[in-house]
């Protein structure tokens, strides 16, 4: 899988990779992949649709802790020997994913070196984000992290231009993710609408100049 390929070629590609082992899951919106605990028994792709991951503590409060889009795999923590699942997983839109099974993903790791360099570009890639969520948790204010959040699920930066958020995020997950109040994040949203940020048209379309409020010091 070369770098550079669109999300069509790739999916193209890994689906005849996995053949007939990899299974088509359809969900509805706010259904859920997978729960917190649940054996840990396959991998799954995003072929269409996004999907939160949460954690539940044992006091019953729950955190957002990514939001994966389409061409994402997500659940891999079974190829390293977790027997179950160490987060939950539910879809934020229709969703079409592949699920594809432990003894299948390994097997391709090993017999294809183009899947399995996709495999670990994409690993890499997500681990750095992770380290910048860190980073953006532990020294932004809460206004920069909730605008870096939205950059980054407009997908800002790619194909030239941001997309419209599809579906609206409510405010309650985006409080999750920046680690604030719904009540703040409304603050915020309010502010980033009136300097032109931000704009809802039919869903939430977030504009490159939100950019200044993550550059400004």
């Amino acid at each position: 899988m070369e770098p550079g390929k669109s999300r069509l070629s790739i999916h193209e590609e890994l689906l005849p990779l996995v053949g007939s082992e990899g299974v088509r899951v359809e969900l509805k919106r706010k259904s859920i992949v997978f729960s917190q605990g649940d054996p840990a028994e396959s991998v799954f792709y995003i072929l269409k649709g996004r999907v939160k991951l949460t954690v539940l503590s044992k006091q019953g409060k729950e955190a957002i802790v990514g939001v994966l889009n389409e061409g994402s795999f997500f659940g891999e923590g079974c190829l390293a020997g977790q027997p179950r699942r160490m987060a939950g997983a539910v879809a934020i839109t229709d969703c079409l994913l592949l699920k594809i099974g432990k003894k299948v993903m390994l097997r391709l790791l090993r017999q294809r070196p183009d899947f399995a360099a996709f495999f670990v570009k994409f690993l890499l890639a997500r681990n750095i984000r992770y380290e910048e969520d860190l980073v953006d948790q532990l020294f932004n204010s809460s206004e920069k992290r909730l605008a870096r959040i939205l950059l980054l699920l407009s997908r800002f930066g790619r194909q030239g231009r941001p997309e419209k958020i599809i579906p609206k995020i409510s405010q309650e997950d985006l409080a999750s993710m920046v680690g604030t109040t719904r009540s703040r994040v409304n603050h915020f949203m309010n502010k980033f609408k009136s300097l032109g940020f931000i704009q809802y048209n039919g869903g939430l379309a977030v504009h490159s100049s939100l950019l200044n409020v993550v550059l400004h010091d």
